[in-house]
């Protein structure tokens, strides 16, 4: 992965270039697991879009087009399959105690959503993110680079296990972002922990995914068309992740950034969006750019979300040491 020094000073690409976007991790070491939280100082709209057959999610039906809440506070992502969606109250209590969320009389009550992925395979399955992460990591988010690879959401990802955890490989967290010159910039954050192999475009090859052995891959759509049959295995997976826009969207384009968004999976994994991945990717818009008397495009939003989360899902698996 470059430094901040090979890209001759500057700043790392990453999703907290959204003005207003801050990230924070909590990563368990001992197991290793962890979580991830988004959140901003200002509420923002928020969108989704899940194509996993066996996603777990926290506060989700608010993010449809029809219902009432508008705006939201925090987005989490988390490992500890269903156990890790206690990572939500940790980041509720932090927001209160800030004041964020809606005004309830003397009260703010903060709209936290979130998501997990499957890592309980890896290591001993009772260390999982919980409330006390959610926090920590809440406590944490702050507008630097977003680091990468075997961290909070990512820690306890791996890939290429559907022929069988024995050929698994690291996966991890990865992030980039794209800033046009009119000011318009989207940003994508990812942990990947896929079932299927993870496929470099711009390469033309698996760069992560069931190991041969010897540096290797197994390439499982290969085996799949020779008539090899999966394991569809119960260690778990899902690739979860946030694309996020300094544009002014509202809950239903929000919705169809993440429905665009979702492309970069389908190009980057093979295969994707199986029966055992929870595949679900967050769409969110602080609004704090703005053209008058031009709309947002969202056809571009869209567009340039699915081409920056590609980016992220392979930058997540190279920094994981893959």
């Amino acid at each position: 992965m470059k430094t901040d020094t090979e890209y001759g000073g500057a700043r790392r690409p990453s999703l907290t270039d959204i003005e207003g976007v801050l990230v924070g991790h909590c990563t368990l070491e001992e197991r290793p697991t962890g979580c991830t939280v988004i959140t901003s100082e200002s509420p923002f709209a928020a969108g989704i879009d899940v194509r996993g057959g066996a996603p777990g999610t926290r506060e989700t039906d608010l993010l449809r087009p029809e219902s009432t809440v508008g705006m939201i506070h925090a987005v989490f992502l988390s490992g500890g399959s269903a156990f890790g969606l206690d990572v939500g109250a940790g980041v509720a209590k932090f927001l209160e105690e800030k004041g964020r969320g809606y005004r309830m009389g003397g009260m703010a009550v903060p709209v936290v959503c979130g998501a997990v992925l499957f890592d309980l395979g890896v290591g001993d399955w009772k260390i999982r993110p919980d409330a006390r992460a959610g926090y920590q990591a809440a406590c944490t988010a702050g507008d630097s680079p977003v680091p990468e690879g075997s961290v909070g959401a990512g820690a306890g990802c791996t890939v290429g296990k559907l022929f069988g955890p024995g050929r698994a490989m690291r996966g991890g967290l990865g992030s980039w972002s794209w800033r046009r010159a009119d000011g318009l910039s989207v940003g994508a954050l990812v942990a990947v922990n896929c079932a299927g192999d993870v496929w470099d475009p711009a390469r033309q090859a698996i760069i992560a995914g069931a190991s041969a052995g010897g540096g290797g891959f197994f390439d499982s759509m290969a085996q799949l068309r020779r008539g090899h049959r999966p394991e569809f295995p119960e260690t778990g997976n899902t690739v979860i992740g946030v694309v996020a826009t300094n544009a002014t969207l509202d809950k239903a384009g929000c919705t169809r950034m993440a429905c665009m968004a979702q492309d970069a999976i389908a190009r980057c994994i093979y295969p994707a969006h199986t029966p055992v991945d929870g595949d679900t990717i967050f769409a969110i818009a602080t609004g704090r750019h703005r053209i008058e008397g031009t709309p947002a495009n969202i056809g571009v939003i869209g567009a340039m979300a699915a081409d920056v989360l590609a980016t992220a899902i392979i930058r997540g698996c190279q920094a994981a040491g893959i």
